[in-house]
């Protein structure tokens, strides 16, 4: 199995990962000499199937299907509409996409489906304004008075998106991964999101128990409820949060995940692109029932600190080592020379209390080793 991957980013290098994982060859398109992803894959282009489309396509011939990894509209139409006339399977579900792309007509969606979600403006402070049009973290920020909204509402505004206002929702932050054919869908295990100062996430942690078994079904049924919505015939994303009134969705993503499905394979053997590519529904799927994390690290300036997605998204060059540090392994662009590196760290363990263990050792081992003092995890001020 061959498996071209559109995209070299964060996304990119989860979907190169988990392809190794299952057993495939990897080739990776960006637009960028230094995307990352190009140093894990086994082939690799710099080229922009936009513009390069012909190019592209002879790529795309030699491969078994096409992944996007990536969040370019333009360049996902391109995609869908250069392999409309093959027999090379595209592994990405636009339609879904579209809807869940904005954060304003997902919510929509959610809302007339009786999905919870969080208060509109007007409902109090607290209150979070965030680009309708942005994944993860990028844009977001907390409001704690009029003046606040304002601001934030403006300067969505003048980067030409539009803004989102909902109440600040608190609890764990939770995701679960759900795959469809529009008429089956799998959801998967939930996994636990913990943030940086800055909302980006740091660390997934996927373990038995993040939530009750009652919550854990209610997630799931909520997932496969979205699902039929917006007929998904691929791979969703969602992510929700934990609060004391009950589950609250705050957004969807029909696109390959980073962090968390690399999180899922390590505790329990699930590889969710593998299920992805041959659509195994009706099948019964073996289940471990460990623990893992999988956790950005930033080594710079003789200090070691954990980071967000955005911070570790420009390790250059990276590659996959099992054993760094005492960790299960490791993406990384460590070199002994370098004063400045960042890594992913993947861990397992048969429970949560030998995983927290396990970071910490590893932790100290790179402390020693890097001859680091000072070591930091902050959280967004909120949630502390």
């Amino acid at each position: 199995m061959k498996l071209a991957i559109v995209g070299g980013a964060l996304q990119g290098m989860e979907a190169v990962y988990l392809s190794k994982k299952a057993g495939f060859r990897t080739f990776v398109i960006d637009r960028r000499e230094n995307a990352p992803a190009l140093s894990l894959a086994d082939d690799h282009a710099v080229l922009d199937p936009v513009i390069s489309g012909k190019e592209a396509m002879r790529i795309f011939e030699g491969c078994d299907a096409v992944l996007p990894a990536c969040e370019n509209l333009e360049l996902l139409c391109k995609l869908e509409d250069i392999l409309s006339s093959s027999s090379v399977p595209l592994l990405f579900d636009i339609d879904s996409y579209k809807v869940s792309s904005s954060k304003s007509a997902s919510n929509i969606l959610m809302g007339s489906a009786g999905i919870p979600i969080p208060k509109g403006r007007g409902s109090g402070y607290p209150a979070v304004v965030k680009p309708s049009s942005q994944s993860g973290s990028a844009g977001i920020r907390v409001a704690y008075n009029e003046n606040d909204i304002s601001e934030g509402v403006q300067k969505i505004l003048n980067a030409g998106d539009e803004p989102v206002v909902q109440e600040f929702v608190s609890g764990k932050n939770v995701s679960l991964e759900i795959i469809g054919n529009g008429k089956e869908y799998r959801p998967f295990v939930t996994t636990e999101i913990l943030l940086s100062k800055d909302y980006d996430c740091k660390r997934v942690i996927c373990s038995p128990g993040i939530l009750t078994a009652e919550k854990e079904e209610d997630l799931k049924e909520i997932a496969v409820s979205i699902a039929k919505e917006i007929g998904l015939t691929s791979l969703m994303d969602i992510e929700a949060v934990d609060t004391k009134d009950g589950l609250r969705i705050l957004e969807i993503d029909a696109r390959i995940p980073s962090q968390t499905p690399a999180a899922v394979l390590a505790a329990t053997g699930m590889n969710i692109l593998k299920e992805m590519v041959f659509r195994k529904f009706g099948e019964t799927v073996k289940i471990d029932h460990g623990a893992s994390s999988y956790e950005h690290f930033l080594i710079k300036d003789g200090k070691m600190m954990t980071c967000g997605e955005k911070e570790f998204s420009g390790v250059r060059g990276p590659r996959i080592v099992s054993g760094l540090f005492g960790s299960d392994e490791m993406i990384t662009d460590y070199d002994p020379e370098k004063g400045t590196w960042t890594c992913a760290m993947i861990n397992r363990a048969d429970s949560e209390e030998k995983l927290e263990r396990k970071r910490s050792l590893c932790i100290g081992k790179i402390m020693n080793e890097c001859g680091i003092d000072e070591f930091s995890d902050e959280s967004p001020e909120m949630i502390r």
